[in-house]
């Protein structure tokens, strides 16, 4: 009788452990949300904040928020005459590849609904960025982004760090240049704060107005 007992105490404690595990095996893994990437560049032009914030939501893997903030404050003008902010919904197609539908606001153009494509390719020591967007109304902008950034390791705590990036924006007929820009750094990490030189180069308008600034940058990754 002790014998019968213990066979099936055996044969419950089996069964139980391997519901468990197929249990454990169907929960989802948590998501690994990157930090938020911010930046300040102080140059010859003023100071400029780049704050980049790309997040999937834990419950809804595929689905996320993806939005991006450019300031730029002038030493010689007070208001601030250049800025861009753009908050989008993103939706996971497939691995490296999101859609992503949201609002711009600039101060030429206002506040306009868009639409547009990501594909990002990201290792420990490279990242691979490339967005085309475009506005949703009409007399609106087509806007290509592009990033490439470098950081190969040194030790535990330093890497170096490279980055350039750029957009190009233009009317949506292609008559007319919008915007353009390329951002160029070279500096170090340390833990989760890079620093080192930069430079920006902006055309503004249809006559594509040119202003450089070469400075500083110190930024930081917030979890």
């Amino acid at each position: 009788m002790n014998l019968k007992n213990s066979i099936k105490k055996i044969t419950f404690l089996s069964i139980l452990f391997s519901v468990s595990g197929i249990s454990a095996q169907e929960q989802p893994k948590p998501v690994k949300n990157p930090p938020v990437s911010t930046e300040f560049l102080v140059s010859n032009r003023g100071v400029a904040f780049q704050m980049t914030t790309i997040k999937k939501l834990q419950s809804v893997p595929k689905l996320g928020f993806f939005g991006v903030t450019n300031i730029l404050g002038e030493w010689d003008n007070k208001p601030i005459k250049d800025y861009m902010i753009q908050a989008n919904v993103s939706y996971q197609v497939v691995k490296g590849v999101d859609v992503i539908a949201g609002f711009q606001a600039t101060p030429p153009g206002g506040f306009r609904p868009s639409a547009g494509i990501i594909y990002s390719y990201a290792k420990p020591d490279l990242l691979f960025v490339v967005n085309p967007r475009i506005d949703l109304t009409k007399n609106g902008t087509f806007e290509t982004f592009s990033l490439v950034e470098y950081r190969p390791k040194i030790n535990d705590n330093w890497r170096y760090y490279s980055r350039l990036q750029g957009v190009y924006v233009q009317t949506t007929d292609f008559e007319y240049h919008a915007r353009s820009y390329i951002m160029a750094r070279l500096g170090v990490i340390y833990k989760d704060i890079n620093f080192g030189l930069g430079t920006n180069l902006d055309w503004y308008g249809p006559a594509k107005k040119y202003h450089g600034s070469v400075g500083v940058f110190v930024g930081a990754a917030l979890f």
